[in-house]
């Protein structure tokens, strides 16, 4: 499997063996991967599989402990400023100053850049009408809803129109109607050939707004590709999900395992693989057993990292 990007993409970041040591503990393990220009690519998994040291690596912020990491054709260790000047970065937790206006949390920041106070003021209005804030522009940041302070700290990582967009758990604690909302934002930027690169433990949104990723787990990568050619790798195309009363499951002796091409046992469910999920299902019905409640899905990237790891992401 090749960690390489689109060749005929020039690499925007470049990593062979890249490691990451907190004294004796390995936060990131000899991982490798490229990321291409204008490519949107997803590191996904668990908490504490090291997908946040890597940003930070990559953000110039944490030095690279062993291996190789080349970002804009820059070394961290010795072009570190240079690069942070062409990087936007949006952090797990929003780093907003509450006290400034919303325009003004853009203004400000445009003017760390060396940007003339009338060119920040011109890119704060193009971004405030992208992230959907302009009739709060003269508001203060305090009483702002969570997703509405997303889209402002994701408008501010804008403002010096970066090479690269770092992402880190971009709709953690948002609900569901503000996640879409940002999704649609980073479409839209993905669209306009930002090159996009995001930390996530949502499957859906993995497959929303990821060319490409990779799924990493204890420290390491477990696999690397688009959504759909991992689920193609290690998936089937269809999932039945049976949950059975209690103690039910735990007695039914295999009667399932030769419905699929593989069966996962969560503590509440089991889950059966199959190209046809309403066939197992039926099967299951002929063969006497009764489940509490049945649904037939698509498989997703959730059952990619069952497969790869035994375990649940949200474990």
């Amino acid at each position: 499997m090749s960690p390489s990007a689109d060749s005929d993409r020039p690499s925007l970041i470049h990593a062979r063996g890249l490691t990451k040591r907190f004294g004796s503990f390995t936060a990131v393990d000899a991982i490798d991967f490229d990321v291409a220009e204008g490519e949107s690519f997803g590191f996904l998994g668990p908490n504490g599989a090291g997908k946040t040291s890597t940003m930070r690596m990559i953000g110039c912020v944490s030095p690279v402990t062993e291996g190789t990491l080349r970002v804009l054709d820059l070394d961290p260790a010795t072009d570190g400023a240079r690069i942070r000047g062409r990087l936007g970065v949006v952090p797990q937790q929003d780093t907003l100053d509450t006290e400034l206006s919303v325009r003004d949390n853009l203004v400000i920041y445009g003017r760390y850049f060396g940007m003339r106070r009338a060119e920040a003021g011109r890119r704060a209005s193009e971004l405030l009408e992208f992230a959907q804030l302009s009739e709060r522009a003269n508001d203060k940041v305090e009483p702002l809803s969570g997703g509405m302070k997303r889209r402002l700290t994701i408008a501010r990582a804008l403002i010096n129109e970066p090479s690269i967009l770092l992402l880190d758990e971009p709709t953690t604690g948002l609900d569901p109607q503000a996640r879409h909302l940002l999704w649609e934002r980073l479409y839209r930027l993905k669209q306009q050939g930002v090159t996009l690169v995001l930390t996530t433990h949502y499957m859906d949104e993995a497959e929303q707004l990821c060319d490409r990723l990779v799924v990493m787990d204890k420290a390491k990568i477990a696999a690397e590709g688009s959504p759909r050619e991992l689920i193609e790798r290690y998936s089937t195309r269809e999932v039945a999900e049976l949950r059975f009363p209690v103690g039910v499951q735990e007695g039914l002796d295999g009667q399932l395992d030769d419905l699929g091409e593989r069966i996962e046992r969560l503590p509440d469910r089991l889950l059966v693989y199959s190209d046809d999920g309403e066939a197992v299902v039926a099967a299951a019905h002929e063969r006497g057993l009764r489940p509490q409640t049945v649904l037939v899905r698509r498989s997703s990237l959730e059952d990619v990292f069952l497969r790869l790891t035994g375990r649940s992401l949200v474990d």
